[in-house]
């Protein structure tokens, strides 16, 4: 089975480094493709051997509908040579309990489904923790997450579908019949907020991108990334810690089990329940 990773970044090279390190290690370094949206030697010496395919950066003005267009119509280019093409931000990590898959491959022969959704964790950094040194794994050093529908997202398709709203779109007539598919054990962990001193640089590059484009900018969390930062942690400290089985069930019930069926844009996604519960996550995200 051919499997293949794909995502876009500017300069978030603590996550690109992340995102290169874990994909890289699962499916083979020459089978990722990173997006550089303008050029930047860094990105090349950092992931060496992926893909890197270079975009212009002198137009901001509907970028993230470009974007959206650009990433899922070299997604569907891939899905002509791979059997699955993984797709995520570039502070996206697709974990799996090694109990019950070895491998994306051994993950993909359980389904038949056209694209694969995964339960949402969004890792955070708390007082206490270390800081992290660019070699060091997100997920060897922290352990407190919170379960969330925002990043339960579509993530692997067999064929051309387009991702978009963190969901998929199949068509107008078919969102009622399409396969909400979430297995099991299979994790999608959020790392924005893993990191502290990375998150500065980030919420800084965000800030300069919306300040360009203006009243034209409406991404959520761009405008003013530092307020979304800090009312992510307020909202964590707040919400309800639940034992890693209890919170696992409780996300499945919230999100599995409610899928947002938007037949007027023929959207499939997760539901947006964004703070489920705390939870602190089992030693074995340590090795995989």
């Amino acid at each position: 089975m051919k499997i293949c990773a794909i995502t876009m970044v500017h300069q978030d090279y603590w996550a690109i480094e992340q995102w290169y390190r874990y994909y890289g290690r699962h499916l083979g370094n020459r089978n990722l493709y990173i997006i550089s949206h303008g050029y930047d030697p860094e990105i090349e010496r950092l992931c060496p051997e992926a893909s890197i395919i270079t975009i212009p950066r002198d137009e901001l003005k509907n970028f993230d509908r470009v974007r959206l267009r650009l990433i899922n119509g070299i997604q569907s280019g891939l899905n002509n040579i791979y059997d699955w093409v993984i797709q995520t931000d570039a502070d996206e990590l697709v974990c799996f309990n090694p109990d019950n898959y070895n491998s994306f491959e051994a993950l993909f022969k359980t389904t038949s489904a056209p694209a694969l959704f995964a339960l949402g964790l969004n890792l955070a950094e708390i007082e206490g923790d270390i800081p992290l040194r660019p070699e060091d794994s997100a997920l060897t050093h922290r352990k407190v997450a919170c379960v969330t529908g925002n990043y339960s997202k579509a993530w692997a398709v067999r064929k051309p579908i387009p991702l978009r709203w963190h969901g998929v779109f199949c068509g107008y007539r078919k969102t009622d019949d399409f396969p909400f598919e979430m297995p099991d054990d299979v994790f999608f962990v959020h790392l924005k907020h893993a990191n502290s001193e990375a998150l500065k640089l980030t919420n800084a590059t965000r800030k300069s991108v919306a300040d360009t484009v203006g009243e034209d900018w409406n991404v959520n969390g761009w405008a003013n990334p530092d307020f979304h930062a800090k009312r992510f942690y307020r909202k964590l400290a707040a919400v309800q810690e639940l034992p890693w089985p209890e919170a696992v069930a409780l996300g499945y019930e919230q999100i599995r089990e409610n899928p947002v069926r938007d037949a007027k844009r023929g959207i499939v996604k997760p539901p947006f329940i964004n703070y489920v519960c705390r939870t602190i996550l089992p030693d074995w995200f340590q090795n995989v």
